[in-house]
């Protein structure tokens, strides 16, 4: 079934200018400018994040798909499991309640360093609230999962989606500088 509307979760400190979001966006406007795209900036606390995706996408049909990256990956499970849609995942956090404690305190936006936030212990249960339990439908995802990802562990995100269609790259990096690349492989899967 083709996407009628597609919703791009970005990750940890990242946003609508990441290369990525981007990326789709222009080929969207050129290639199929009848999808509603939305990326929204993500606030820091994960349940608001979860709340403003909730209400944004409220009456989208079952004719849409959601695409993540890392922290944005997570979300997108998170979303992927609640609505029935199918998921792209971009070496997508696994367990982030664990790996972002080491962030608590103030951050700084990755596109506008000069802006900051506040990533909060309570942030961490409110990730943990949100941790989905095994795939209901494993064949709804396919993930883009590097080895040589410098932030995640392929293999950990690997056992996650199994099941899942994985494109499984030697070497590459976590913001996958080559997504270009893999995105012919994403199209086909989306049927865009």
């Amino acid at each position: 079934m083709t996407p009628t509307h597609l919703l791009y979760l970005h990750g940890f400190r990242s946003s609508p200018k990441s290369f990525k979001a981007q990326r789709v966006a222009a080929w969207l406007a050129v290639h199929r400018p009848d999808i509603l795209w939305w990326c929204p900036q993500l606030p820091p606390s994960p349940r608001d994040a979860m709340a403003l995706v909730t209400q944004g996408t409220h009456d989208w049909p079952a004719t849409a798909a959601v695409l993540g990256s890392s922290l944005g990956g997570f979300y997108a499970t998170a979303v992927a499991e609640q609505r029935g849609w199918p998921a792209v995942l971009l070496n997508p956090a696994v367990d982030p309640a664990r790996d972002l404690v080491a962030y608590i305190g103030e951050q700084s936006a990755f596109h506008t360093p000069d802006e900051h936030f506040f990533f909060h212990p309570r942030y961490v249960d409110e990730l943990r609230a949100l941790a989905a339990p095994a795939l209901t439908r494993p064949e709804r995802y396919f993930a883009v999962i590097a080895k040589g990802d410098e932030v995640l562990d392929w293999r950990e995100m690997s056992a996650r989606y199994t099941g899942a269609t994985l494109r499984l790259l030697e070497g590459g990096d976590h913001g996958l500088s080559d997504f270009d690349d893999h995105w012919p492989h994403i199209v086909r899967f989306l049927g865009l």
